[in-house]
C-alpha cells in the first residue's frame, strides 16, 4: 500500500460495511463496456472533480465517460474528509464525557476509548455514503464507468489497455498523493498517511505526526482524544501557519489542554526501528535528541497526480509541484484538455473541486466563459475548536493596498456559546476601507465550519456588512455573533456629526 512499508501495513478490514463500499466503489470482476464512437466529454479521475463533472454533463445531455484506476469516490469518500470527520466526532465525544464536569454533569469513572470500535464505524459511514457514489448509480446516470489506467494516445483519444476511447474535450481530474518527507530510514521503519490511517484497528500507545498543517491537526487531536500520546513535529516556528496568528495560538491553548504536545522549529533527522518501535531523532535550534513511538503519520502536503497520463505526448504544460497548468478558464495548452480539483489548483478543498468542475463542464461543452479567479472558496480545518475562513487575511489585503477595517467579537459576548460551555474563540470580518463591503473573515469556533457559510454567501451575493445586519438570527445560535460584527460596523457610523444631528431631531 503506498505510504508504508509491506511489513508496517495494516490490513483493511474485510467486515461487512468494507465488502458492501468495495462493491460500490470497486466491484470485483467489473468489465469495462464496450466505448461509444465518441465522447463528448472523457474524465480521467472520479474523486469530487470526476463525479461532479461526470454527472453534471451526463445531466445535461452529454456522452460521458468516467475512468478511475482505484476507487471511485477518490480521497473525499475512501481516505479523506469522510473517514477523518467520522474519526473525529467519535473523539470529540469522548473528550466531552471526559469534561463531563463542565457541563453540569457527573464524569464517569473511567472511559477507556474503544479504538476499534471507534474505526468500525467509520467503515459503517464511509460504506453508507459510498452508495451516493456507486458504479451503478453512475451508470444510472447514463455515464460509461471504465477501470485502468488511462494515457493520451493523441488529443482526441484515451487509451484504457485495449480499449480507446475517442472524445471532443477531455478533463483530467486525477487527484494528488501523500507528499512522504526524505527522512533517512523513515521508509524502512514504515508509516501511515491519510491513504492507510483509516485501516487500522488497533490504536498506536505513542503516536508522531510530522507536519502542522490541517491534516496534520485533525488527526493527531483525534487520535489523542482517543488515548494515544501525539507529538506533532513541526519544522516551521508555526503550526497552520497560513491562519491568524490569534486563531492558531487558540488552537495551541486547546490542544495543551488535550495533553497534545507540540514542537516548532523541529526536524525529523533520521528515524530507525528496533523491537517494535521508532527510534525518531529530532533537531531543533541544535538540540538534538530522540523519541520513541509506535507510529508515524505524515501530513505535511500532498503532490498533484500527473505521470503516466502521456501528457507530454499531446503537449499539456505541466511540473511535479504545481500539476497541471491552467487558465483562469482551467483550460491546459491543449485546448481540448481541460483540468480541476487537486492536479491543478492550489486550494486541495473537496468542495472547490466541485466548483471548478462544474466550471469545466460549462466552459468545455457549452462554450462557457466562467472563471476560476470569480468563485468565493471558504475553508475549515475540522480540529476543535474549527478554524474557518474566507477571502482575503489582513496580510494580503495590506500586501495588495488594500484599506481593511476588522470587526471582532469574541464567543464569550455570545449567549449560545456560553450556554454550550464553548465560549472559546472568535469571529473576525473584514472590509474594504470605509466601505461595508466584505473582503474577508476568520471563525474560530465549535461550528466555525458552518457558521462561514453565511458570510460566503454574503460575499458572492454582494451584500455588505451592513446588508448582513439586517439579517434577523435565530435567537440563541452562536452564528448571532455574525450579526454582532455587523452592529459595531453600523455603531462607527454613527459619527459626531450625525449623533449632533439626531439630538436636534430628538430635541423637537
Amino acid at each position: 500500500m503506498a505510504g508504508t512499508t509491506k511489513k508496517d501495513a495494516p490490513a483493511t478490514p474485510r467486515d461487512d460495511a468494507e465488502q458492501q463500499r468495495l462493491a460500490n466503489v470497486r466491484p470485483e470482476g467489473w468489465r469495462n463496456p464496450q466505448p461509444a464512437t465518441r465522447y463528448h466529454l472523457a474524465i480521467i479521475g472520479a474523486g469530487a472533480a470526476g463525479l461532479v463533472a461526470a454527472e453534471t454533463a451526463a445531466a445535461l445531455g452529454a456522452r460521458v465517460a468516467l475512468i478511475e484506476r482505484a476507487q471511485i469516490g477518490g480521497s473525499r469518500l475512501n481516505t479523506g474528509c469522510v473517514p477523518s470527520k467520522a474519526l473525529i466526532r467519535t473523539s470529540r465525544l469522548y473528550a466531552e464525557m471526559r469534561d463531563a464536569n463542565h457541563y453540569g454533569a457527573r464524569a464517569p469513572d473511567d472511559i477507556p476509548p474503544d479504538f476499534a470500535r471507534a474505526m468500525e464505524r467509520v467503515r459503517h459511514v464511509r460504506a453508507h455514503l459510498s452508495g451516493d457514489d456507486s458504479v451503478q448509480r453512475l451508470i444510472a446516470a447514463g455515464v460509461d464507468v471504465f477501470f485502468g489506467d488511462a494515457r493520451f494516445e493523441s488529443a482526441d483519444c484515451l487509451r484504457i489497455g485495449e480499449q480507446a476511447l475517442r472524445f471532443d474535450k477531455a478533463l483530467i481530474a486525477t487527484g494528488a498523493r501523500p507528499s512522504i518527507p526524505d527522512i533517512p530510514g523513515l521508509k524502512q521503519a514504515g508509516y501511515l498517511t491519510n491513504e492507510n490511517v483509516f485501516d487500522l484497528t488497533r490504536l498506536p500507545s505513542r503516536l508522531l505526526v510530522i507536519g502542522g498543517g490541517p491534516l496534520g491537526c485533525e488527526l493527531a487531536q483525534a487520535f489523542c482524544r482517543l488515548g494515544a500520546k501525539v507529538t506533532i513535529v513541526q519544522d516551521k516556528p508555526l503550526f497552520l501557519p497560513r491562519e491568524e496568528r490569534d486563531a492558531a495560538q487558540l488552537l495551541s491553548d486547546a490542544f495543551a489542554r488535550d495533553g497534545l504536545e507540540v514542537r516548532l522549529n523541529t526536524t525529523v533527522t533520521e528515524v530507525r526501528s528496533s523491537n517494535g518501535c521508532k527510534q525518531v531523532d529530532l533537531v531543533s535550534d541544535n538540540y538534538r535528541n530522540t523519541i520513541e513511538v509506535d507510529a508515524i503519520l505524515t501530513g505535511i502536503g500532498h503532490v498533484p497526480n500527473v505521470q503516466g497520463l502521456g501528457l507530454d505526448t499531446i503537449g499539456v504544460d505541466h511540473d511535479a509541484e504545481r500539476g497541471i497548468h491552467v487558465d483562469d478558464f482551467l483550460r491546459s495548452s491543449q485546448p481540448n484538455v481541460y483540468a480541476a480539483g487537486d492536479v491543478c489548483m492550489e486550494h486541495k478543498y473537496t468542495h472547490a473541486a466541485a466548483a471548478a468542475a462544474r466550471i469545466v463542464v460549462q466552459n468545455a461543452l457549452f462554450h462557457g466563459r466562467e472563471r476560476l479567479s470569480e468563485l468565493v472558496i471558504p475553508w475549515c480545518t475540522f480540529t476543535d475548536p474549527e478554524i474557518a475562513h474566507v477571502g482575503l487575511y489582513v496580510r494580503e489585503a495590506n500586501r495588495l493596498g488594500i484599506p481593511v477595517r476588522t470587526f471582532t467579537v469574541p464567543m464569550h459576548e455570545i449567549d449560545r456559546a456560553v450556554t454550550d460551555s464553548e465560549e472559546r474563540g472568535f469571529v473576525k470580518i473584514h472590509v474594504k476601507g470605509r466601505t461595508d463591503r466584505i473582503i474577508g473573515a476568520t471563525i474560530v469556533a465549535s461550528h466555525a465550519g458552518e457558521m462561514i457559510n453565511g458570510i460566503t454567501l454574503a460575499m458572492v451575493a454582494g451584500l455588505g456588512l451592513r446588508g448582513l445586519g439586517r439579517v434577523i438570527h435565530a435567537y440563541p445560535t452562536q452564528a448571532e455573533a455574525i450579526r454582532r460584527a455587523a452592529d459595531a460596523y453600523r455603531r462607527t457610523r454613527l459619527t459626531p456629526r450625525i449623533r449632533e444631528r439626531l439630538g436636534r431631531w430628538l430635541a423637537r
